[in-house]
């Protein structure tokens, strides 16, 4: 794993503190939010392909929710899994949203030329696919399945623990670790100023669905938001990186 103790340009990083790394983020978000909502309609088509394909209509499912819900009846998890093309759309959509993650990681690389003051182009938010792909795809699986366990156990669990992998992807990024080490050194970071990173995760989680105020289709545009504040928190912790050809 490459250590990064140099830095080659006077980039701007954000001091250790949560409202310090959120004001980095908002203005690196700002300046790139057009390859952000780029990622974000990559991402849409493809999800809106998969339906297709599998025959799932999630308009349908959640018509139907809300109709049992208004008439007293229960929702359960058997009604779920018996919706017309839910398991098959599931599955495809799981395995799609790990193939994608790279995409999402790759504005992280953007906010660093965005940082450096660079010209960013179009094929910059395919960078991840270059760059260690094959750990950002195994980093992705890992933090999707403690995810999900979490959030199966109960809300609590997910917000206090989900922060130690808060620095993993752009450790990725720009030390080229592997998934593990990048989970060991993100956990050591993470682990040192817990308060710090929970209260940044916190405020990140709120900017990312602040789009479900206006619209719930809103929401797409702000959660690649949670990509940028993990760069600023990398900046903060570890320096501002060095550039990346």
């Amino acid at each position: 794993m490459e250590n990064f103790n140099e830095f080659d340009s006077p980039a701007k990083s954000p001091d250790r503190e949560a409202g310090s790394i959120i004001s980095h983020a908002l203005e690196i978000f700002k300046n790139t939010f057009l390859y952000c909502f780029l990622a974000v309609v990559i991402y849409f088509l493809l999800s809106f392909l998969i339906q297709l394909l599998t025959g799932f209509d999630s308009q349908v499912f959640v018509e139907e929710i809300r109709d049992k819900t208004e008439a007293g009846q229960s929702f359960g998890y058997s009604d779920i899994i018996a919706a017309p093309g839910f398991i098959t759309y599931s599955g495809a959509s799981f395995l799609v949203t790990l193939l994608l993650t790279p995409i999402f990681v790759s504005l992280i690389y953007v906010a660093n030329k965005s940082n450096f003051k660079q010209r960013i182009t179009v094929s910059d938010i395919f960078f991840a696919y270059r760059q260690n792909f094959i750990n950002i795809f195994i980093y992705a699986l890992i933090t999707q399945v403690a995810a999900s366990i979490l959030l199966l156990m109960c809300v609590l669990p997910a917000i206090f623990v989900m922060p130690f992998f808060f620095l993993g992807y752009p450790i990725l990024i720009f030390e080229k670790a592997s998934a593990f080490d990048a989970i060991k050194k993100s956990f050591n970071i993470v682990q040192n100023n817990y308060g710090t990173i929970l209260l940044t995760g916190v405020l990140t989680f709120l900017i990312s669905i602040a789009g479900l105020v206006l619209c719930c289709v809103g929401v797409y545009l702000t959660f690649p938001f949670a990509y940028i504040a993990a760069y600023s928190a990398y900046c903060a912790y570890c320096g501002a990186p060095r550039q990346l050809g």
